[in-house]
């Protein structure tokens, strides 16, 4: 018997939730059937894929071995249905969008801009952290990704879109709302600030610009979203770090300057270095790196080079 491509899905399944039942109900077969299956494979293959002997299964090392390969496959297999449908004339077809959470300004511009050019192409936006953005292009459940600059995991591509600055931010309430000259960076300590988590890169690359000076400004509030974080600074007289683009989409919201500045950072678009890429994936692309005249980004920042 040779291995048929439910096998391989059959496989992958058991090794993802560790075990036949979750696997059977999330794949909606009997679990007899699926593990009829599973040692239909492993006879033809002559080896066993799974350790049953434990409280959960898991991969065998020879089942290791193979499910890197089982997932090249299907990747490659999805990837080639999905230049079967791909139409170049861009009259339909599906682009697959994430960006880091603090993105939000820029997603929608340039998402609204190709809409607006393609709009028989369906776009799926989603917000995830750079490292998660990152392992679903490599999967394969992604086409694009906004992020920053850095060293990437292997088998990812970045094209430099634009150079972001961050900057201090308070709200009509703040002793620093309408100043003008900068403010030394050690009066931070003197104030409580409203940041954005742990989990956010803007939140690490503050976290290390008030470490190199060495700052310890109080944390009063932290946030997971940047809607959440503008409109607690907008209410209160707590300050806050955010780049210069979100600023000028919120008037109530003043920049202060700050000395020194904050480094700023490079942004990229990112995408897998192997594989195919729609035509939707290509316009895209196109409109973000090369259309700068048209390129919403414009106004976040400077072009890179």
């Amino acid at each position: 018997m040779q291995p048929e491509l439910r096998h391989l899905r059959y496989l992958l399944a058991v090794a993802e939730h560790a075990g036949f039942t979750r696997a059977a109900e999330a794949l909606r077969i009997a679990q007899p059937t699926l593990s009829q299956q599973i040692k239909q494979l492993e006879k033809a293959l002559g080896v066993l894929l799974l350790d049953r002997s434990g409280r959960s299964v898991r991969l065998t090392d020879a089942g290791e071995a193979y499910a890197g390969y089982a997932r090249r496959a299907l990747q490659d297999l999805a990837a080639g249905e999905r230049a079967v449908l791909d139409v170049h004339d861009l009259s339909r077809g599906r682009l697959r969008l994430a960006a880091t959470p603090t993105f939000t300004y820029l997603t929608g511009p340039m998402v609204a801009a190709f809409y607006t050019r393609h709009p028989g192409i369906t776009v799926e936006v989603r917000e995830l952290p750079q490292d998660r953005i990152e392992a679903e292009l490599l999967a394969d459940r992604l086409d694009l990704g906004i992020a920053f600059r850095g060293d990437h995991l292997p088998g990812i591509e970045d094209t430099a879109l634009y150079t972001e600055t961050l900057g201090l931010v308070v709200g009509p309430g703040h002793p620093f709302a309408g100043r003008t000259e900068p403010v030394p960076a050690e009066e931070l300590n003197h104030h409580h600030l409203a940041l954005l988590s742990q989990d956010f890169a803007t939140r690490r690359h503050i976290d290390a610009y008030v470490s190199e000076h060495g700052l310890r400004p109080r944390i009063a509030v932290e946030a997971n979203a940047v809607g959440a974080l503008t409109e607690i600074v907008r209410r209160t007289a707590l300050a806050t770090v955010l780049p210069d683009a979100v600023t000028r989409d919120h008037p109530q919201l003043t920049p202060v300057p700050l000395s020194p500045a904050l480094p700023t950072r490079d942004v990229t678009l990112l995408r897998r270095a192997a594989g195919y890429r729609s035509a939707a994936t290509r316009a895209f692309t196109d409109l973000v790196v090369h259309g700068r005249e048209e390129d919403p980004a414009r106004e976040g920042g400077q072009p890179i080079g």
